[in-house]
């Protein structure tokens, strides 16, 4: 189970997932100024001052074998607009969760965001054999909650006070899975609507 989680490029017809390097630097803060992305208070989106940290955090976790990074691309513009990867990784109980996700405003709401869970699930379910997968978000990111319930996840629960936020702020955590048992209808639907978009 050491190599469970390896460095993997996912593809699909328009997003490509490649594994995240110290080297996407410019081209993940060009995706996050679009939109400033960082200013949204319930989300994490690296800024030109956090930028150093959060990448070399994501490479941290990847060498832990907690982690796997990606940086997000538009196939077509061929441009990074994102990142997002499998986190808190537990090997020995075949789960992982799909966050830390967020994409350049010009390609949000597009498709990109379906496609790109569409890849991470079927890679974690098909290949990697997991028997659940998590996604967490900020009880008051309204979106993201609702995105979630889209790919077909089931709201597992509320995890009150979970975290502090760097402005000393309490965070609520939605907590939201998709079961191996699942994921045949899951993949069903998401492709329905994949096939419908483009």
């Amino acid at each position: 189970m050491d190599n469970w989680l390896q460095p993997t490029i996912l593809e699909g017809k328009r997003a490509k997932l490649i594994p995240l390097e110290k080297s996407h630097k410019a081209e993940l803060l060009q995706a996050a100024s679009d939109g400033n992305l960082w200013e949204l208070w319930f989300t994490s989106v690296p800024s030109a001052e956090t930028m150093d940290s959060y990448i070399e955090t994501a490479l941290k976790g990847q060498k832990a074998g907690t982690a796997l990074p990606f940086v997000v691309i538009d196939k077509y513009t061929n441009e990074v607009v994102g990142s997002t990867r499998y986190l808190n990784v537990e090997v020995e109980h075949k789960r992982l969760e799909i966050g830390a996700t967020w994409y350049a405003q010009k390609v949000q709401r597009t498709g990109l965001n379906t496609e790109c869970k569409y890849l991470l699930l079927q890679h974690a379910f098909e290949q990697l054999k997991c028997i659940a997968v998590e996604f967490r978000t900020h009880y008051h990111n309204l979106a993201s909650r609702t995105a979630i319930s889209k790919l077909g996840a089931k709201q597992e629960g509320i995890l009150r006070n979970h975290r502090i936020d760097p402005q000393g702020n309490y965070r609520d955590t939605v907590v939201f899975s998709i079961l191996e048992s699942e994921w045949a209808t899951v993949k069903y639907g998401l492709e329905h609507r994949m096939n419908k978009k483009y």
